[in-house]
């Protein structure tokens, strides 16, 4: 492995940080529509800075970006690592998180090519989704196992933050020192000319079945707890086999994929399916096919985004750039979809799960739209 590509995959572990403020949230606030504003805070962050973040690494670097990032990263997570802020101050640190997070998201892609060498990019970049979703679920499994620590179980809520602040320091050391020769854009994107591709009917449906995908994900790394809780489950069974659960098999399914020779569009239409099917059983209510339920929906979202945005970028390879920054942006499902569920009363009632069941049925039938053989 090329040395130069370890700060990177560091740099994509730690991209999954922020879907820890899911599983975080409840801990935080038992009230289903305060905890969906933790989610709501970061990903809302995508919808702003995602196209102008593209803009800022094709003009001043995907290096330097990235630096931003990471210190956006350190100081969000810092302060609660350092002392119990209100919850008026910590939102603004978990917008803070998101921002950090966009930058990483745009800049980390593209910049896995340029640590590369020739030949690995293809594999870095896969295993680059799979770290990241090893990530998700370290962050979303450390909020309850590091309450096994006297000194962590102290600090409550906040006792994993001081593990997230030493990680994103050190990959913020790393990235500084990190040597790199850039690839640069002959005719950087601008606002308008990425924006305008939306009126092609192909990318805006795909754009925003991100959305909805990404909504999805996030309402069950926020409520499964809480669901597993409401069906008997102590605070610990349903920590584990629910949001940590969930993105572990989310990163088995990433994993898996990249070994799989099957046809993007055969595979989007598969995801989807057991996805779907993972939801309906969550809809039940019934305890025996919660974990059940868990595993197939980890199974059906793990691939979703990977084959939606190859299937994307195949129809105009040569707006890969505008394409990339509209599909970050959309990655604001995860802000929105969630204050839904949480206003149909999140994982307390079951039938709550109505609403990233239909998220799922909008992706199985653009998975039908968009099949190719």
């Amino acid at each position: 492995m090329n040395l130069r590509t370890l700060p990177i995959f560091l740099v994509f572990l730690l991209m999954g940080v922020a879907d820890a403020m899911g599983p975080l949230s409840s801990a935080v606030s038992s009230k289903p529509v305060l905890a969906a504003l933790m989610p709501f805070f970061v990903f809302i962050a995508f919808a702003i800075f995602s196209v102008p973040g593209g803009l800022l690494a094709a003009r001043y670097g995907k290096k330097k970006v990235l630096i931003l990032g990471l210190g956006f990263n350190t100081v969000a997570v810092g302060i609660p690592a350092f002392f119990n802020p209100p919850f008026a101050l910590l939102l603004p640190c978990i917008f803070l998180l998101g921002v950090g997070t966009t930058l990483l998201q745009v800049a980390g892609n593209p910049i896995m090519r340029d640590v590369s060498t020739p030949g690995d990019y293809s594999r870095n970049l896969a295993l680059a989704q799979g770290i990241k979703g090893a990530g998700s679920t370290t962050s979303a499994y450390l909020v309850t196992a590091v309450t096994s620590f006297a000194f962590f179980a102290a600090m409550g809520w906040r006792g994993a933050f001081p593990i997230f602040f030493a990680l994103m320091a050190l990959a913020l050391g790393a990235v500084i020192i990190l040597r790199v020769e850039e690839t640069k854009a002959e005719a950087p994107p601008s606002v308008g000319s990425s924006l305008a591709l939306l009126k092609e009917p192909t990318f805006a449906l795909a754009v925003l079945g991100i959305f909805l995908y990404v909504g999805a994900e996030v309402c069950l790394g926020t409520f499964l707890k809480p669901s597993l809780q409401g069906l008997g489950y102590c605070e610990k069974e349903a920590a584990i086999l629910g949001p940590a659960l969930f993105f572990g098999t989310l990163t088995v399914g990433r994993l898996v994929a990249g070994s799989v020779k099957v046809t993007p569009s055969l595979f989007f239409r598969i995801s989807a399916l057991v996805g779907l099917l993972g939801l309906a059983l969550l809809l039940t209510g019934i305890k025996a096919l919660a974990v059940p339920a868990v595993i197939l929906g980890g199974l059906g979202f793990a691939n979703i985004w990977p084959m939606l945005f190859s299937i994307t970028l195949e129809t105009r390879p040569e707006r890969a750039s505008e394409l990339s920054g509209l599909m970050c942006m959309a990655i604001s499902g995860g802000a929105v979809v969630p204050l839904v569920m949480g206003q149909m009363g999140g994982g307390i009632r079951p039938i709550a799960y109505l609403v990233p069941l239909a998220c799922f049925v909008f992706l199985t039938l653009l998975s039908v739209r968009n099949r190719t053989a």
